[in-house]
């Protein structure tokens, strides 16, 4: 990759710092698309001692690599996302990879198609810790952010994909305790 192309690169894809998601921080604004990925890639780093079987350096770079096609696309909650967002999503990807030279191409394609698959532990433990994310930057935001049907979205997203490991699982339960907590407190009880 030359000088000139990492730039290229580089400005296309730090669309992600300005680009939003449906998420609130508490400072009362919403996230970047980048600053989940950030705390995403931390995650993996801070819990390997649970997953000694596990490459959590593919983990980290699925984290910080998994959402580039809204760097074109912007963010679409999970709850709205189509499968023709998807679709868009995924074509988006592809244009930004295309942009990418061998041999990190081919390696950041093979996450992809790894992350979609989600049959290795490694994609199993980023899709757990992704969706995971979100509810803690949830729990954390005020709760005027919320729209309705986060009051019970939040205490159930991510399950099914946190069930895959004990630690993660566990993980879903502490939050969904936070969220229920957060709401009693905030007196929005439905």
């Amino acid at each position: 990759m030359t000088q000139r192309e990492l730039i290229n690169f580089l400005q296309l894809i730090g669309k992600l710092k300005v680009n939003t998601r449906h998420c609130w921080t508490t400072e009362d604004r919403q996230e970047s698309v980048a600053e989940h990925s950030w705390r995403l890639a931390l995650m993996p780093l801070l819990i390997a001692e649970h997953y000694p079987d596990t490459d959590i350096n593919k983990v980290v770079k699925m984290c910080l690599i998994h959402d580039f096609g809204e760097a074109l696309t912007g963010d679409i909650p999970a709850f709205f996302k189509t499968e023709a967002h998807e679709e868009t999503e995924e074509k988006a990807t592809e244009k930004i990879l295309s942009m990418l030279k061998s041999p990190v191409k081919e390696e950041f394609s093979a996450l992809f198609d790894e992350m979609e698959a989600m049959e290795t532990p490694e994609a199993k433990l980023f899709k757990a810790l992704d969706n995971l994310e979100a509810v803690v930057s949830h729990n954390e935001a005020d709760i005027s952010s919320w729209i309705e049907m986060e009051y019970t979205e939040n205490l159930r997203y991510g399950k099914e994909t946190a069930a895959f490991s004990e630690y993660t699982a566990k993980l879903r339960e502490v939050l969904t305790e936070d969220g229920i907590e957060k709401i009693k407190r905030e007196g929005k009880d439905r």
